[in-house]
C-alpha cells in the first residue's frame, strides 16, 4: 500500500482540501506528472485540467483547476490555484465561461507572448471540456 502524505489544494477564495494522500497527478506546466509520498522536491506551474487526488482512504478526488503553481517538499505537497473547484461541482456551462473568458483575451492580446499564452490556455481549456464531456457520458 501507498504511504501517506500530508496534500492541500488552495484556491484564492478558499481551502478545497487538506489531508493525507498517497497519490496526486496534476496536469503540469510540461505536462501531466504523479506526486507520492518520498518525491523529490519541486515547484512546477500549473496549467488548466484535472487534478485527480487519490486520498488515504482510497477515496478519488477530483478538481478542476484553471492553472496555479504545485510546490512539493519534503513536508507536503500545496496545489496553489488560481481557481479550483470539485469536479462534482462543475457544470459545462462554467467551462464554456472559461473559454469565453480566454477567448477574449486571445482578441484583446496586444502582443506575440500574450497571444501565445491565450491560445495556449484556450487549448488547455477546450481539451479540458472535451474530457469532461466524455467521461459524463
Amino acid at each position: 500500500m501507498a504511504e501517506p502524505f500530508a496534500f492541500e489544494i488552495v484556491s484564492p477564495e478558499r481551502r478545497l482540501l487538506a489531508g493525507e494522500a498517497t497519490e496526486v497527478v496534476v496536469p503540469g506546466g510540461d505536462g501531466y506528472f504523479t506526486v507520492m509520498a518520498g518525491h523529490a522536491p519541486v515547484m512546477s506551474t500549473v496549467k488548466p485540467g484535472v487534478v485527480d487526488v487519490k486520498m488515504a482512504d482510497g477515496e478519488l478526488r477530483q478538481f478542476f483547476v484553471r492553472g496555479g503553481f504545485a510546490d512539493v517538499a519534503p513536508s507536503g505537497f500545496t496545489l496553489l490555484a488560481e481557481q479550483a473547484v470539485a469536479l462534482a461541482d462543475l457544470a459545462a456551462e462554467d467551462i464554456e465561461g472559461h473559454i469565453r473568458n480566454a477567448e477574449e483575451d486571445l482578441a484583446d492580446a496586444d502582443t506575440d507572448e500574450k497571444r501565445d499564452k491565450a491560445r495556449q490556455t484556450l487549448s488547455q481549456l477546450r481539451e479540458v471540456r472535451d474530457a469532461l464531456a466524455h467521461m459524463r457520458r
